[in-house]
């Protein structure tokens, strides 16, 4: 397959080096690069990574993981064919293997659990890069459907769950979610993110340092919450630092306000909304006086920054993780929508606008609208969404003996025991099951205990286009990359290992097929055609047939002719004209919310503030929070040497009150307590963070045994994950609640 390349200066005369343009796809700015390759063939070199100044997104921009594409690739810990884990002598060792002994152990070994426990023996795990990698999303449902199990999971419960419920109890579909028009607004809102280190997150925005700045120029103010002073906090107009957990109760007397001051003004909007008295009914509790004394921030504050959201020319809203992962991270999330919507900022321009993708998964029903609490888990009962249950129950689904109990499970692009509640719990877990298979690069703290890993090519390695991220972007475009370097020989990518996993899967459990011949027969002839159709081909097909694409001029030869990708224009208001077309309202008191808010009223009395948590030998508990850092995203990014170098960052914030209370120092090391374990890190002591909380970044704790990844060894950290409560969720969807985790700090 041809790149398109232009002669670049080289010093080597006898090195044909040419320039290539791709995207990062490491985190969900996506932005596009300019890479230089020397040489031709799989032993071609990347020998410089820079931003692209023609990307119509991204605009130039590039962040410190975009340029470890380079070490990622070039990573000798890297797994480059088959593993298998084999006992000998009592030692465990690794052997590599070839692919057809790979698939012939995978299939023999999942199948072997299901025709003796059921279908929902077999658990899966898709972690955060599956929807980064296209080929994950166009062929990874060939095989994972095949396995007929409800005991699936997904990172989307880890800290994004809420957005989705919302979405779909507003606008009827989970990936209807109005993004910041933050080229064009005048006012932004920002609670529990940190796009300065994200890139943003359910709102595709590189350079976002520019835009903050271009949204002052015009005078606007940026407006951020958050018990920490993050990067974001420090570039802004004003910082609040709220307790943490305490969002939802705030959010509500903002919308209390709104009513209280006669401030609710929907606009174009109006003809669409129903049960706007509700709200105001259900808000009543919810003053700011009231709240102020939970929250931390003041009634006259609160009231002040409802007016100045109501009276914005273009004026937005925008939650993140900090207020999805916690108890009432739904509320949080609805109240957010509703806030937007009361004031009229949702459908317009320097409000929060839905995408035009020129593949819009919706618009072409590729994508189902989700539902929640179809069924429930087993041990628990906690409510499945969109096919998938709370990552917060797998691992006593696995541990708790009895029908349905988790023997076998497939983990695809992730490493669960750090990232998800209770990670030594699950290693646990992990290390009992009967048979697991790892897709995956790397012999992580996850993979050690699976019996074969089946290694994808990596990011450069393969074509890219952006199936879901361009729903979530800031502007309209559309991108396609060809591979920036030649994969190795003998190397799959992810989609041809789940084409054949899905042929040689569906011929060994035909006999327990249900359905009739006629249905398996299709079955089959879908797969072995998906078999022979690459990502490249599935999106020419989609662009074909797609009526945003065809009104855009988008189809996939004109993506390749321009692979800086394709300015498809900013965000047009679109949502009341579907609505409206579609003869269909967006009520605001979905009936989820509407049983939960007395509850809430009952968690956060008028008056009264939450009562401390103590430890049985009186000291009281700090509320543990996550950090984030611009040269980490995943905890696989620590395996390059130029992410991790410098200074140590996995560190404890403390407050210098906290610290002096407590008689403890700056770079000393402390032992970190919560319900399920503890941990040894060094404490930073600063005012950059509210008394009463402390903050530990996630994805470390890379001192595990069994691991095969060096750089990441040599800067191990600790899992904040051996931290976190798998007991505490979020009470409607059962999304992990990381954020106001009771610990207790104590000099090590």
């Amino acid at each position: 397959m041809s790149h398109p390349t232009s002669p670049a200066a080289n010093a080597s005369a006898d090195v044909h080096t040419v320039t290539r343009h791709g995207v990062c796809n490491l985190c969900e700015a996506i932005c596009g690069l300019t890479f230089q390759v020397q040489g031709t063939g799989p032993s071609a070199r990347i020998i410089s990574i820079k931003g692209n100044e023609a990307d119509p997104l991204s605009r130039g921009h590039i962040c410190p993981k975009a340029v470890a594409l380079k070490d990622l690739h070039e990573d000798p810990d890297r797994l480059r064919q088959p593993m298998r884990r084999i006992t000998v002598d009592g030692h465990t060792r690794w052997e590599p293997i070839d692919w057809e002994q790979a698939f012939d152990l995978v299939v023999e070994g999942l199948a072997r659990v299901r025709e003796q426990h059921g279908s929902h023996a077999v658990g899966v795990y898709q972690g955060n890069p599956n929807v980064h990698n296209w080929g994950n999303i166009t062929h990874g449902h060939l095989f994972l459907s095949q396995l007929k199990t409800r005991a699936r999971f997904s990172a989307t419960s880890v800290d994004q769950l809420p957005h989705h419920v919302v979405a779909q109890a507003l606008y009827g579909h989970q990936l209807a979610i109005p993004i910041p028009d933050i080229d064009r607004t005048r006012f932004m809102l920002v609670l529990g993110a940190n796009p300065l280190a994200s890139n943003g997150s359910l709102m595709t925005v590189p350079d976002v340092r520019a835009r903050f700045k271009a949204l002052k120029a015009r005078g606007g103010r940026l407006v951020v919450v958050d018990p920490r002073r993050t990067e974001t906090a420090a570039i802004a107009d004003e910082h609040l630092a709220i307790d943490p957990g305490t969002d939802a109760a705030w959010l509500l007397s903002l919308i209390h306000t709104l009513f209280d001051e006669d401030l609710v003004r929907p606009g174009a909007l109006q003809p669409v909304l129903t049960q706007i008295d509700a709200v105001r009914e259900a808000v009543a509790h919810f003053t700011p006086e009231s709240t102020a004394t939970h929250t931390g921030i003041d009634a006259t504050t609160t009231r002040r920054l409802a007016r100045e959201l109501a009276q914005a020319e273009g004026g937005v809203v925008y939650g993140r993780m900090g207020v999805s992962t916690q108890a009432h991270g739904v509320v949080c999330q609805w109240a957010i929508q509703v806030l937007n919507l009361l004031t009229g900022q949702i459908d317009r321009e320097g409000g929060a606008l839905l995408t035009s993708p020129a593949l819009n998964l919706i618009q072409m029903k590729l994508m189902g609208p989700g539902h929640l609490g179809a069924w429930r888990s087993r041990v628990r009962g906690a409510p499945e969404f969109s096919g998938e249950l709370p990552v917060s129950v797998m691992a006593e689904e696995m541990l708790t003996p009895g029908k349905g109990q988790i023997r076998a499970l497939v983990t695809a692009a992730g490493n669960p025991v750090l990232s998800t509640p209770n990670g030594r719990q699950l290693d646990e877990a992990l290390a009992g099951l009967d048979f697991m298979v790892s897709i995956d690069f790397y012999l992580n703290e996850t993979t050690r205990h699976a019996h074969v890993i089946l290694p994808p090519t990596c990011f450069v390695e393969h074509d890219h286009y952006d199936l879901i991220f361009l729903h979530l972007a800031v502007h309209n475009v559309s991108r396609y990359s060809e591979p920036i370097v030649e994969r190795a020989p003998g190397t799959l990518h992810d989609w041809e290992i789940y084409s054949e996993l899905a042929q040689r899967y569906a011929r060994r459990i035909w006999a327990l097929e249900k359905g009739t011949i006629k249905q398996r027969l299709q079955g089959m002839l879908v797969r072995s055609l998906m078999r022979r159709l690459p990502p490249h081909r599935v999106l020419d097909i989609g662009l074909r047939r797609s009526p945003t694409a065809k009104q855009q001029g988008v189809s996939l030869k004109r993506l390749r002719q321009h692979p800086e990708g394709l300015d498809l224009g900013p965000l047009k208001p679109s949502l009341v004209a579907s609505l409206q077309a579609r003869r269909k309202t967006i009520g605001l008191m979905p009936a989820l919310i509407q049983h939960e808010l007395p509850h809430l009223a009952q968690a956060f009395p008028a008056g009264a503030a939450l009562a401390d948590t103590t430890a049985p030998d009186g000291r009281t508990a700090l509320k543990l929070i996550g950090r984030r850092d611009v040269r980490t995203n995943n905890s696989w990014m620590h395996n390059s040497e130029r992410l991790v170098s410098g200074k140590p960052r996995c560190v404890l914030w403390m407050n210098p009150h906290d610290a002096e209370r407590q008689s403890l120092s700056d770079g000393q090391t402390v032992t970190v307590a919560s319900r399920v374990g503890q941990v040894r890190v060094p404490l930073h002591v600063t005012p950059d963070i509210r008394p009463g909380v402390v903050s530990l970044p996630h994805g470390w704790g890379h001192d595990r045994p069994g691991i095969a990844l060096q750089v990441a060894q040599a800067h191990a950290g600790a899992s904040i994950n051996d931290l976190t409560d798998d007991r505490l969720t979020e009470r409607l969807s059962g999304n992990a609640a990381f954020s106001a985790v009771p610990v207790w700090v104590q000099a090590a």
